[in-house]
C-alpha cells in the first residue's frame, strides 16, 4: 500500500510541474515527464527499452488535457492567434501521424538526439541574447507553415514533448510577440497530442502490455493521475505568464530549452 501511494505521490507532483510550464511557457512539460516516468517504469519491472516508449507516449497522451486547461487560461486574456493555429495545425497533424505510428517504433535517435541539442542549444542562446528578428520578418505562406508545423508534429512525437520548445521561438523568430506565441503555442499542443497518440495506439497495437493498464505504448494508470494534477496547474501557469515582462518570459524560457538541451545531448552521448 505504501508503495502504490508513494507511486501516485509521484505522478501528482509531475503533473503538477509540467501542468505549471505548459501555462507559463507554452510547452507540454515532457521533457520533465519522459526521464522521471522512464525511471518510474524501470523500477516497476519495464524494460529499459520500452520503459522510454511508454514514457513518451503516455507524455505525449497527458498533453490532450494539459492544453486544454492552458489553452482556455490564455484565450480569456484573448493571447492565442488562431490563425496561426489553423495554418499550422495541418503540418502538425500530418508530421505527429508520421512520427508517431512508424518512425517512433524504428528509430534509436543518438543521431537526431545530438542534432536536437545543438538545434535547442542555440535557440536558447538567441532568446536569452534577445536578438530582435528583421522587422519585415512575418510568418511564411501556406506551404511554409505546413512544412514548420510537420517538422514541429514530428520532432514533437519523437521525444514526447508538446512542440513549444521549437513553435515559440520559431513564432517569435517571425515577429510574433513573446506572450502570443506562448500562448499559440498551448493551442497547438492538442493537434500535436492528438495526432501522436493517435500514432502511438496504431504503432503499439500488437504490443502486449507489460503491466496491468498498459495499452499498446500508453499506460493508462499514469496518464489519468498526471492529467487529474497538470489541468488543475496549468491556469496557474497561464496566469504567472500574463504577469511576467517579456524580457523576464524569455529568460525564463531560455533556461528551460537549456535544460532541454542537456538532456538531449546526455541521451545522445549516453
Amino acid at each position: 500500500m505504501n508503495i502504490e501511494w508513494w507511486f501516485v505521490t509521484e505522478l501528482l507532483a509531475l503533473g503538477a510541474c509540467t501542468g505549471f510550464l505548459a501555462g507559463l511557457l507554452g510547452i507540454g512539460g515532457g521533457m520533465l515527464l519522459v526521464p522521471f516516468l522512464t525511471l518510474i517504469l524501470t523500477h516497476r519491472g519495464v524494460s529499459a527499452d520500452l520503459s522510454v516508449k511508454m514514457a513518451i507516449a503516455t507524455s505525449m497522451a497527458t498533453i490532450l488535457f494539459t492544453s486544454i486547461s492552458s489553452v482556455r487560461a490564455h484565450h480569456k486574456r484573448g493571447a492565442v492567434r488562431w490563425g496561426l493555429v489553423g495554418g499550422l495545425a495541418p503540418g502538425i497533424v500530418l508530421g505527429g501521424l508520421l512520427g508517431g505510428a512508424g518512425v517512433f517504433a524504428l528509430l534509436k535517435g543518438q543521431s537526431l538526439a545530438l542534432i536536437f541539442a545543438v538545434f535547442v542549444g542555440f535557440s536558447a542562446t538567441q532568446m536569452l541574447l534577445d536578438k530582435k528578428p528583421a522587422p519585415s520578418r512575418q510568418m511564411p505562406g501556406l506551404a511554409g507553415r505546413t512544412a514548420a508545423g510537420g517538422g514541429i508534429g514530428f520532432i514533437s512525437g519523437l521525444v514526447g514533448a508538446g512542440g513549444g520548445f521549437i513553435s515559440v521561438p520559431f513564432m517569435t523568430w517571425c515577429n510574433v510577440p513573446i506572450h502570443n506565441a506562448v500562448a499559440t503555442s498551448a493551442a497547438l499542443g492538442f493537434p500535436i497530442a492528438l495526432a501522436n497518440t493517435l500514432g502511438y495506439l496504431i504503432g503499439g497495437r500488437e504490443l502486449a502490455p507489460p503491466l496491468p493498464g498498459a495499452f499498446g505504448y500508453l499506460y493508462l494508470p499514469a496518464l489519468v493521475v498526471i492529467a487529474s494534477a497538470s489541468v488543475l496547474a496549468a491556469p496557474l501557469g497561464a496566469r504567472a505568464a500574463h504577469a511576467m515582462n517579456v524580457r523576464q518570459l524569455k529568460r525564463a524560457f531560455a533556461c528551460t530549452l537549456y535544460l532541454l538541451a542537456a538532456y538531449m545531448l546526455y541521451k545522445a552521448l549516453a
